[in-house]
């Protein structure tokens, strides 16, 4: 993910923005959000693969395609919390603190619900 940049044309030159950027803008939003127990990990590979992450473990990936800033996550969620408002919270502040930090406004983010985090 290193090498690859969302790049913004203006009149003074272009912008380039790191997509490792944006994945630590949406770690960030990610952690602020009750109900999420944190990024996949092991769980759920078969759909890190689907959706093309390389590292299970970031649980995140995002790309630049066509001027829009997709966002793919890999969350678990916390026993008991409704598990699609978790996730709809998680599109709502992703795509918030995305286009707040970016200035991009074309974004989609998807989130993958890959399992539930009980108390020990």
């Amino acid at each position: 993910m290193g090498d690859n940049y969302v790049t913004c044309q203006t009149e003074k030159g272009s912008i380039n923005i790191s997509e490792e950027v944006i994945t630590s803008v949406v770690k960030s939003a990610i952690s602020e959000i009750d109900g999420v127990a944190g990024l996949s990990n092991t769980a759920g590979s078969e759909l890190a693969e689907l959706i093309g992450l390389k590292t299970v473990t970031k649980g995140v990936k995002v790309q630049f395609i066509d001027g829009k800033i997709l966002a793919d996550i890999i969350i678990t969620v916390v026993y008991g919390c409704n598990i699609v408002n978790v996730a709809r919270e998680v599109q709502e502040k992703v795509m918030s603190l995305v286009q707040a930090s970016t200035g991009i406004e074309n974004a989609e983010v998807n989130v993958h619900v890959s399992g539930i985090a009980f108390d020990k």
